[in-house]
């Protein structure tokens, strides 16, 4: 377990000290590999993030961090839902792999639009994860794509600000008490929207 961990902390700083390298054109990059991360779970999110942030400044680069981060997910559930969704329901074994299994998408597909929206505000849920149950399951689109818009924000927010703000995040737990109030701001915007649009 040790190795890979060290194995995925070199990636993150070979991944940081080329695209930093290629100044602009590692930000270009990083856009693109920010997709992909959404579907290809491995590459580091937070070293794409962070490097738009200094290379384009906090506005524009967590725009962009965030339209790239919600495309990613938006193609890999449309992915999932369209090309695999059939496949994989006509390949579940009888018996308690299949009720599980059942079970599992029955909560995906029945979880708030609140819920959905702080589940991807968290900084460290694996986002591949959250598109492939929703895309399997039989969770409104709708409602995927608005707790992806609310809680992307917040979590593209998060990444952009430890990423600039390194020493002082370490050295100031007071960082917690951010993640918190994004968590919560993600569930009050998720609930407005919710009564706005009626997804639930």
């Amino acid at each position: 377990m040790a190795n890979i961990q060290e194995i995925l902390d070199n990636l993150d700083i070979f991944t940081g000290t080329v695209l930093s390298s290629l100044g602009i054109w590692g930000a270009l990059l990083s856009c693109l590999l920010i997709v992909v991360e959404s579907i290809l779970p491995v590459l580091p999110l937070c070293v794409f993030v962070t490097l738009l942030f200094y290379t384009f400044g906090n506005i524009v680069g967590f725009l962009i961090s965030w339209i790239c981060t919600c495309i990613g997910c938006y193609i890999s559930f449309t992915l999932f839902r369209s090309k695999i969704k059939d496949w994989f329901e006509k390949r579940l074994v009888n018996g308690k792999v299949k009720k599980q299994i059942e079970r599992i998408m029955s909560y995906v597909e029945n979880i708030s639009l609140s819920g959905l929206a702080v589940l991807v505000a968290i900084p460290f849920t694996p986002a591949f994860a959250v598109n492939i149950a929703a895309g399997l399951s039989n969770m409104p689109k709708k409602k995927f794509i608005m707790g992806i818009l609310i809680g992307k924000i917040f979590m593209v927010y998060f990444w952009g600000y430890i990423g600039t703000t390194l020493l002082e995040s370490i050295t100031h737990p007071i960082y917690l008490l951010r993640i918190c109030l994004l968590l919560l701001l993600a569930y009050i915007i998720s609930k407005v929207a919710n009564k706005w649009f009626k997804l639930d």
